[in-house]
Order: structure tokens, then C-alpha cells, then sequence
């Protein structure tokens, strides 16, 4: 097993485009939670990957398992809770206008997620274990079980990948200050935006693992190194640095240079603020490279 990703999944249902979401009538069904989208896209690039979490014994939770299941993503160990429902997500999509958000996760399967859940065995294998500050925020319960994953992926001997992936619904600054901030010291690589890091007062030069910045002009650094956007029309930017965490992390599972996992992770993101939904413009591999190749060559843009 390559990956092993822990957090929350979600029904997604997405308004039809460029519709308020309070005036939409037509949704198309998906699936979206933070871990969950890195995932996909890591199964798509061809890696193994094993989900670990909650859902609720609910048809919500069965559509989101089968969603998993049919990337090739390993479900064996998630937990279907009979008394919780699994969260819902609702929003609409504009390229030109702020998107709203509602979350309906508050009791979910997904927050009651206990650290007696997670055991050595789901994380043996594993070259990365990824998590993010989502997972902490959803309740007490799920930072302890957060807290207990990264002891495993130690004992493991995998590495950790950790994104702050800051949502301020699931709480305040000072909140996300006192449980998510600690993470970022004990992670082997960090994936954080540049108004991230500053929300939670952390010194990306005092973090003793590696450090991936995104920052507001849409540039990503890795130490000195550099890499800016690839200029795409952006159809929905919901997702990007799920996109962005997958493209980064397949490159360090195939031993590639720093340089070719933030420019591979540049194009995976690009590829996916292009379509709707948080998943269905995740690249396979031979799609990346055309990709790349249309990107940074100039070459032949269809594909016969």
C-alpha cells in the first residue's frame, strides 16, 4: 500500500453551473472531503491507496463508499456507523464570483471517529501516511484518533504528509492555533498555503521536515526552488490543493526531483480548477503527461 490517507468523506451535490445555490434546481452527485480528493487522485496516477474513516449506514454513505471503491481506492477498513449520518456538502460553482459552501457534517459518522479505530496493521505497508487539519477539527475525539495515526505512521516508518487545509467553519483561529499547528512540527512533508501558515503563526524555516509553500500570487516554493501556475481558464477552483497535495506526493512515491513533483503538481491542479466537482478532472497518468507536454512544450493541444 503506497498511500494511506484518514479524514472525511462526503456526498457532494453540486449545483448546476453558474446558478446560486439558492436558486438551483438541478445537482450532479459526487464525492469531496479533503483526504478524500487526494486519494482519487494518487489512485489515478496509479498508486495504491487505502482510505480510513467513517460513514454513515445511510445511502449517502454507501454512494460514497461505491464512489471510492470504483477509483480503486481500498475501503476494507472503513467503518460504516449505524447511528451517525455521513456529511453532506452543497455548493454552487462560478469562475468569476465567490462560491458558497454550506457543510451539513456537524454529528456526522465522520467527527466520531475514535483513536481505538486505527490500528498498526491499516498502516504496515505504507510508504506516506496524508492527513489534514480537517480531520482534528471535526471533533475531540478525531484529533485524538489524528494524534494516534501519526504514533502509527511512525512505527511504521512512513512518512508523513500533512496539509493545514484550513476551513474557519470547523472553528476559530485560536482553535485551529491549539490543535492543528502542533501537526505541522511533526510531519515530513508540509503542503500549506502562505495565508495558512500565517493564520496559524507557523514559521515555515523552523519546520524541521519539507516544506511546500502556495502562496497568494499562485506560486508554489519548495526551499528555492519555484514554480508558478500554469495559466488554464478556471472553471471551479474547489479542489485545487487536494489536486495539487496528489500531483506533489506521486512524484516523491516515484523518486522524482523536488522540481518535477511541483511542476507535476502545478499541472494536476490545473487540470482540475478546468472542471466541475472537486475529483472529475483528476488526471491519469498518461493524461498528466500530455498535459505537461501541451504545458511546457507548446506541442500539439488534441489529442488524435
Amino acid at each position: 500500500m503506497s498511500v494511506v490517507v484518514c479524514g472525511e468523506a462526503m456526498l457532494l451535490m453540486l449545483a448546476e453551473p453558474g446558478i446560486p445555490l439558492e436558486r438551483a434546481t438541478t445537482f450532479r452527485r459526487s464525492v469531496a472531503g479533503a483526504e478524500t480528493n487526494v486519494a482519487a487522485g494518487l489512485a489515478r496516477l496509479g498508486h495504491e491507496v487505502r482510505w480510513l474513516g467513517r460513514v454513515g449506514a445511510d445511502p449517502a454513505g454507501a454512494s460514497v463508499l461505491a464512489m471510492l471503491r470504483a477509483e480503486g481506492i481500498d475501503t476494507r477498513h472503513a467503518v460504516t456507523d449505524p447511528s451517525a449520518p455521513t456529511g453532506l456538502l452543497l455548493r454552487d460553482s462560478h469562475p468569476a464570483r465567490a462560491i458558497d459552501v454550506q457543510y451539513y457534517r456537524a454529528g456526522s459518522a465522520a467527527s466520531r471517529l475514535e483513536p481505538e479505530e486505527l490500528t498498526f496493521d491499516m498502516v504496515r505497508e505504507a510508504r506516506i501516511v496524508h492527513v489534514t487539519g480537517i480531520t482534528p477539527m471535526l471533533s475531540g475525539s478525531a484529533h485524538q484518533a489524528t494524534l494516534r495515526l501519526l504514533d502509527l505512521a511512525r512505527q511504521a516508518g512512513a512518512l508523513v504528509s500533512f496539509d493545514p487545509n484550513i476551513r474557519l467553519k470547523l472553528g476559530p483561529p485560536a482553535l485551529w492555533r491549539e490543535r492543528v499547528a502542533p501537526l505541522l512540527g511533526r510531519a515530513d512533508v508540509v503542503l500549506a498555503g502562505e495565508d495558512e501558515l500565517e493564520l496559524l503563526q507557523v514559521d515555515p524555516a523552523g519546520l524541521d521536515g519539507l516544506v511546500v509553500v502556495k502562496h497568494r500570487d499562485k506560486l508554489a516554493t519548495c526551499g528555492a526552488l519555484r514554480q508558478e501556475a500554469f495559466p488554464v481558464p478556471v472553471t471551479d477552483p474547489v479542489g485545487a490543493g487536494d489536486a495539487f497535495a496528489a500531483g506533489f506526493l506521486s512524484g516523491l512515491l516515484r523518486g522524482m526531483p523536488y522540481e518535477v513533483c511541483l511542476r507535476e503538481a502545478a499541472a494536476v491542479a490545473a487540470l482540475v480548477v478546468q472542471c466541475a466537482t472537486d475529483t472529475e478532472g483528476l488526471p491519469d497518468r498518461a493524461a498528466l503527461d500530455r498535459a505537461l507536454a501541451g504545458f511546457t512544450e507548446a506541442g500539439e493541444t488534441v489529442y488524435r
